[in-house]
């Protein structure tokens, strides 16, 4: 059985930039698939590659077995950063108009707006907040029954519960069989994803689960007397650093390298786990250092 999206060493060049370099991918029935990477990293291109909305330079993109094309799209549901709603539609009107494009055997309920924003359905979109439009973009994307789910940023802009909301949604969507493939730049959320691929400058550099990609790696922890001026003296030092209560993270450094910038300042300096976070904060500080591609 093929797998509901691939790509196999898709790569996308737009002039003399590469956006997306030789990356494999595979999305199957039931998982979610978190796509992680900074801004400028080519998830937006990778899945407009998917969507068949830009062709790859080179390499396969496939949707359902075969390329990209309006028959694969019948069989998808997206959520796209801009939400892809019409401000001056109603939601109910947002719903009616997609269940008129998919036409018949779209769905039982392919009008139907979850119960918690039917008192909404009568509202311009542009009038409603943020967390509402997006529930009633979910709503759009699932309402004729996709085997796959693309969700680009869906949560971004959204309050903790909304968001919590929105992957509620997306979890019950793969326990039902549909495949997921969502970006996201909350590493709590990609904690929810079974697998993750994280891109940095066009290429994939790591992939797996989030406890297989932080793995064994260790973060320097910096316990001083004034974390002021630890963070001051590692900061001039060029080290990346990050507050946490009243220490200090420095991810991607030796201890050696730390003690040596914090001079004669009082301090402990020990390792500790890397979170995910200080894990991706890494991968993508390597991917983009200068002769990383070679």
């Amino acid at each position: 059985m093929s797998p509901l999206a691939r790509c196999a060493r898709a790569t996308k060049r737009f002039g003399h930039v590469t956006a997306v370099s030789e990356v494999d991918l595979v999305v199957e029935p039931g998982e979610i698939v978190g796509l992680l990477g900074a801004n400028g990293a080519g998830k937006t291109t990778l899945i407009r590659m998917l969507l068949g909305l830009i062709p790859a330079t080179d390499g396969e993109v496939a949707l359902f077995g075969e390329p990209p094309s309006r028959r694969t799209r019948r069989r998808l549901g997206y959520v796209p950063q801009g939400l892809g709603l019409y401000d001056d539609l109603t939601a109910a009107e947002n719903m009616e108009f997609t269940a008129a494009i998919f036409g018949p055997g779209s769905g039982p309920d392919a009008t139907e707006l979850p119960g918690e924003i039917r008192p909404y359905a009568r509202e311009l979109i542009g009038s409603l907040p943020l967390g509402v439009q997006r529930r009633v973009a979910f709503a759009q994307a699932l309402s004729h029954q996709p085997d796959l789910l693309m969700l680009d940023e869906p949560t971004s802009g959204v309050d903790p519960l909304g968001r919590a909301r929105l992957w509620e949604t997306i979890a019950d969507a793969a326990d039902a069989g549909v495949g997921v493939l969502v970006t996201t730049h909350y590493m709590e959320e990609a904690q929810e994803c079974g697998r993750l691929v994280i891109m940095a400058d066009g290429r994939v550099v790591a992939e797996g689960t989030a406890a297989g990609i932080a793995g064994s790696r260790q973060v320097v922890v910096v316990e001083a007397e004034s974390w002021s001026e630890a963070f001051g003296a590692l900061e001039r030092s060029g080290l990346q650093v990050a507050l946490a209560g009243r220490g200090l993270r420095v991810p991607g450094a030796e201890p050696a390298d730390v003690r040596r910038a914090l001079g004669d300042l009082p301090a402990v300096v020990r390792q500790a786990p890397a979170t995910l976070e200080e894990r991706f904060f890494e991968l993508s500080q390597q991917a983009t250092a200068p002769g990383a591609a070679a």
